[in-house]
């Protein structure tokens, strides 16, 4: 990889399989208008944002040896955030300067990144695709994010195997998700769709979460080095979000590494 481009091979001739589930892109796709609203369906996205950016700028400044103080971090790095939406995670990012790729099944989840990237003058390569194009298709990036999505698709680890092919050696993965216990049924479902109404009910399926021991064993069989899992925890007195290396109990984010000698 140079000058921050991704790398590409030509395309196999055979489509790559998809671990996309068509029922959960669609539930997004009707929610995509509402991206940028901080009051609208994606109300915990956006108050959860400022935490799980904290989270990834660390470990990517961490990783490359980036000084988040200085101006324009991030660039001459590639980066990928599969299951992008509207783009609150892919603008900030692009905004410390790495070379941003967002990647979104939904279309209409893309149309609405492209129009908000545009109008905040953020030149980002939004692609309504999937993982599994992009893999074939050769591309690799030093960071790859997969953020609240693993929990959508309809094969987990198949997709955290296609998104160890899209990790360049000595870059690295970012998944957060929710973990599957009483506390994250109480909070993202009970609490968030029935009880808030967030979220439309129906967005979540419990028996889809994942556990941080799951995960953790997904990204080791694809070959990744998992360095490092935290909490994201909601305080309800507060009103706000922290990280919490402690308390995985329901959202967590889990960092791995693609070794360079691997």
């Amino acid at each position: 990889m140079k000058d921050g481009q991704m790398t590409e091979r030509p395309a196999p001739s055979n489509p790559a399989p998809s671990s996309i589930d068509p029922a959960e892109v669609a539930k997004f796709q009707a929610m995509a208008r509402e991206w940028w609203d901080p009051q609208g369906k994606f109300k915990p996205l956006h108050m959860l944002n400022p935490t799980r950016l904290d989270y990834v700028t660390t470990q990517i400044a961490a990783q490359f040896g980036r000084d988040l103080a200085a101006a324009g971090p991030f660039q001459g790095l590639t980066l990928l955030d599969i299951g992008c939406g509207g783009g609150l995670m892919a603008e900030p990012m692009a905004r410390l300067g790495a070379t941003v790729t967002g990647a979104d099944a939904a279309e209409g989840n893309i149309a609405i990144a492209r129009l908000h990237a545009e109008e905040q003058g953020l030149a980002i390569d939004y692609r309504a695709t999937t993982a599994e194009a992009l893999a074939a298709d050769g591309h690799r990036f030093d960071v790859v994010m997969a953020l609240e999505i693993v929990e959508h698709v309809a094969d987990p680890a198949q997709f955290i195997a296609t998104c160890r092919e899209l990790v360049a050696p000595g870059g690295m993965l970012i998944v957060s998700t929710l973990n599957r216990t009483a506390r994250s049924f109480a909070a993202a479902i009970v609490g968030a769709e029935w009880i808030m109404r967030w979220l439309p009910k129906g967005t979540h399926d419990w028996r889809r979460f994942i556990t941080p021991d799951e995960l953790a064993q997904m990204t080791e069989a694809a070959g990744l080095r998992v360095v490092d899992r935290c909490g994201m925890v909601f305080n309800p007195l507060g009103w706000n979000w922290s990280l919490s290396h402690r308390d995985l109990s329901v959202n967590y984010v889990l960092t791995a590494l693609h070794d360079a000698d691997a």
